[in-house]
């Protein structure tokens, strides 16, 4: 049987609830610009009970924040105009999944994007009547405010192959817009690669879908042969792109592909990947499989930060899918001097009396 979810302490809530204000009304232009502001020491974790954590800083000013809800049914959103005001900002549901049908099981890894004045979320689910036909959905919301308007369902995207799939992110590069995805490819005997496709629109893709990662490496082997969660972040005249490997246990762990910002990024050879990974459960700080990344900047307007999610223990009980401790946890990302990315460690989670920032 699965542990109870934790309850965070008293203390951060009403701190951090200050820091956050509740869901504000939509910002007015003056307020429209964020204004640089020194970091807060992030507590840790930062949002539990929430998987697979996707954090938006838009130019309103918010930082705005989706993940997987424990129990598969929903999308959830957030938003504060600081990282640790999450932790208690309040949480809308904004959709949820259908009774019968399509979209009706395993809602995962949502993310929210902003493209062309429009607000868009990626997310995985299956048929409630057959639920690992997994695939990759899109919702669309006109409304500045994604809290308001309608969020319309843009319907399947559509992949090479009618295969399990999942964990879409989209960026951009040098104008043109992508698509990064987890997938089975029939015939490879594994779980997920990873893929990458130009977009006609944000929930069309074009032109071929490249392969640019499957699990070779032990460490991605490990009780499922995975890859899957990509982020990606541009820095130093290079494109990294992140992902997840092996089973949602301790043993889930985190590697790293990167190509040069000049190359063509639909050339597989463009690409190079890490044989050993980059960041990986740790004793010390008592942080076990942490993974499903992604990457946005701290108050400041240039610090980077990694978010992830991890648990705070090693042994399960059961599947871990049906366990909810996966909690949202955040951290600086560090560089080093030849230009690529440190992810360190997970930190350990962080002492009841530390200060939320004000």
């Amino acid at each position: 049987m699965s542990r109870a979810p934790d309850v965070p302490d008293r203390r951060l809530l009403l701190k951090g609830a200050l820091a956050a204000g509740a869901l504000a009304a939509t910002p007015t232009a003056a307020e429209a610009v964020p204004r640089p502001q020194k970091a807060a020491p992030f507590v840790n974790p930062l949002v539990r009970n929430r998987a697979d954590p996707y954090i938006h800083r838009h130019s309103d000013g918010f930082y705005y924040f989706t993940a997987t809800a424990p129990e598969y049914d929903r999308i959830i959103l957030r938003r504060s105009r600081t990282l640790n005001g999450l932790a208690t900002a309040a949480e809308s549901v904004i959709w949820t999944k259908h009774p019968t049908g399509v979209m009706g099981a395993h809602i995962w890894a949502p993310e929210i994007h902003r493209i062309g004045g429009k607000w868009y979320i990626y997310f995985a689910s299956a048929p409630a009547e057959s639920v690992w036909d997994i695939r990759i959905w899109v919702l669309e919301n006109a409304n500045p405010n994604p809290f308001k308007g309608t969020w319309e369902e843009k319907g399947q995207i559509r992949t090479a192959w009618e295969t399990f799939s999942l964990d879409a992110t989209t960026f951009t590069h040098r104008g043109t817009r992508y698509l990064a995805w987890a997938q089975h490819e029939p015939g490879l005997d594994n779980n997920t690669g990873l893929f990458l496709s130009r977009m006609a629109n944000p929930w069309t893709l074009t032109g071929p879908q490249i392969r640019l990662s499957t699990p070779e490496y032990d460490w991605e082997c490990v009780g499922y042969k995975v890859n899957e969660g990509p982020s990606v972040v541009a820095r130093h005249g290079r494109v990294f792109m992140s992902y997840s490997a092996s089973a949602t246990d301790w043993h889930y762990c985190m590697g790293l592909l990167t190509a040069d910002a000049d190359a063509d990024l639909m050339n597989p050879a463009s690409w190079s990947k890490s044989p050993t990974p980059v960041f990986t459960s740790n004793d010390t700080t008592r942080q076990y499989g942490p993974g499903h990344n992604c990457f946005t900047v701290a108050e400041d307007g240039r610090s980077d930060v990694l978010v992830y999610h991890a648990r705070q223990y090693k042994e399960i009980v059961g599947d871990p899918l049906n366990d909810p401790n996966r909690h949202t946890r955040v951290q600086k990302l560090g560089w080093r001097a030849d230009g690529t990315p440190d992810f360190g460690i997970p930190v350990a989670d962080t002492a009841t009396d530390t200060e939320v920032a004000s």
